[in-house]
């Protein structure tokens, strides 16, 4: 910036009377924050509490929580669409595996939420209440305040209907706790910058004007994102900066929700919702150990506490096929998890009409340590299940490292091209699901090279002819990193 002002001043003096590298104070410079904190004087909690029972509290704390919040986006929901406990949770994969997966299970404890097959649940997770205190402490903030939060440019405006819940001040460890990500989440380079601005020790400020600057920026993506530094740990690192909560209101990453595949039919598991969570965990350059936040939370959970889960539905992108469209489904790792639930519903719907079939392609590293859902595989590929071949179905496992080579999904998919290819005449819709590196292009390819050599035409006509199947809602692809 320092050189453009230079250049500016040039090309027209009077662009800068007192010269280009005139000082600005750096109240003027940083401004206000766009967020202002009002402290209340409140002796009890207000009455309508008093009656409410422990889910009713903490749906409507989040609620105030939420719609106080500076990172709310406008339209989104505020409160939970339900609240869940957790029944079951045990492993899929062997303890000795690298990844740990889990089947997970819940119970609703409000009112029942009709959800489909194929459908996200978004779960709020909860924060490590040691972190939530040292956050609160290392930045003389007192837990017990109630307060209220509005974005400035509504103080002198007349508060709609929308934002009412404004006026009605939270306790600040709650309003934390529930909406400010200090320790899963690295802060933004504006962070450092503001942070700069309240850091009293000259080498620390010094630090951190060199990370927020254009020369310092390859430093502070090694120091901050790719060792993914948690705000609570960037504030610890310098302990000379006492940001005004307004600021931290502002600059603090949110408190996300987690969105999960759903892997159960509310068919055949009325009141009840399950999900297959991979454990996320990993290492940074620096040999320091990660965990992710709300997957390590979910598994810790044990089903005997009574924690009310907050969570909310909404439509994936693979939507729930009537019980008459033959299904072709390519699931490896978890991206068997929606597919469990198609299967579970199929089951259920075949108890009272006629379904058609449907083959699916799983893949994993080793039968013995990662096969996710073997026994409920097997039960539905034997005795008249959906999946068994006297069903016109059928399961095929591909386990990458149990031979010198690799096996995919794609090499099985090819060795039942025929099926495949009949079940296309048939009319089947297709479904992918699973990491978003290679694998959905690689099962492309695939399916390029199957209708290629059972139709006799070339690939070309084969790729056009799967751009008319996505056109036509039946290719569906739901891929994660």
């Amino acid at each position: 910036m320092s050189a453009l002002w230079s250049r500016l001043s040039e090309i027209k003096p009077n662009f800068f009377p007192e010269g280009p590298n005139f000082l600005v104070p750096n109240v003027e410079l940083i401004g206000q924050p766009k967020f202002q904190v009002t402290y209340h004087n409140i002796d009890k909690m207000d009455s309508q509490l008093s009656s409410a029972t422990d889910f009713e509290y903490l749906e409507m704390q989040i609620g105030r929580a939420c719609s106080m919040y500076a990172g709310k986006v406008s339209h989104e929901k505020c409160k939970p669409d339900a609240f869940l406990k957790m029944i079951k949770n045990f492993p899929l994969t062997r303890a000795s595996h690298e990844k740990d997966v889990r089947h997970l299970e819940f119970e609703f404890v409000t009112q029942v939420v009709q959800y489909e097959i194929g459908g996200v649940l978004e779960v709020l997770p909860s924060q490590n209440p040691a972190a939530v205190d040292s956050f609160i402490q290392h930045c003389n903030l007192d837990p017990e305040s109630f307060i209220s939060i509005h974005p400035r440019e509504l103080e002198n405006h007349h508060l709609d209907d929308n934002v009412n819940t404004l006026e009605v001040p939270i306790k600040l460890r709650t309003f934390v706790e529930l909406t400010m990500d200090v320790a899963s989440a690295s802060p933004r380079r504006y962070f450092f910058e503001v942070m700069s601005f309240f850091a009293t020790a000259e080498h620390e400020k010094e630090r951190l004007q060199y990370f927020a600057s254009p020369e310092g920026r390859d430093d502070l993506y090694q120091y901050n994102q790719k060792e993914r530094r948690t705000v609570l740990e960037v504030l610890e690192d310098f302990p000379s900066v006492q940001m005004p909560f307004e600021w931290l209101v502002q600059l603090v990453p949110p408190l996300k929700k987690r969105a999960f595949s759903i892997s159960s039919s509310p068919l055949a598991h009325p009141n009840q919702v399950h999900l297959t969570v991979d454990v996320v965990s990993w290492t940074t350059p620096f040999k320091r150990k990660r965990r992710g936040l709300c997957s390590t939370w979910l598994a810790s959970l044990n089903p005997e506490q009574r924690i009310y889960i907050p969570v909310w539905f909404r439509k994936g992108l693979l939507p729930p096929p009537p019980p008459s469209l033959p299904l072709i489904l390519v699931g490896p790792g978890t991206g068997c998890a929606p597919f469990r639930g198609f299967v579970d519903e199929r089951a259920a719907q075949s108890l009272s009409g006629s379904i058609a079939p449907i083959i699916l392609f799983f893949g994993c590293r080793n039968e013995e340590n990662d096969f996710l859902y073997r026994d409920f595989w097997s039960s539905h590929s034997q005795n008249d299940g959906v999946l068994s071949e006297a069903k016109g179905g059928g399961f095929y496992a591909a386990f990458s490292r149990d031979q010198p080579l690799k096996v995919y999904v794609q090499h099985k998919m090819q060795e039942q091209s025929q099926r495949i290819w009949n079940l296309l005449c048939e009319g089947a819709a297709i479904y992918v699901a699973g990491s978003s590196t290679k694998m959905p292009s690689d099962v492309m390819l695939a399916f390029e090279e199957i209708i290629s050599k059972e139709s006799g035409a070339p690939r070309e006509s084969a790729a056009r002819w799967l751009r008319s199947l996505e056109k036509a809602g039946k290719y569906h692809v739901e891929a994660w990193s």
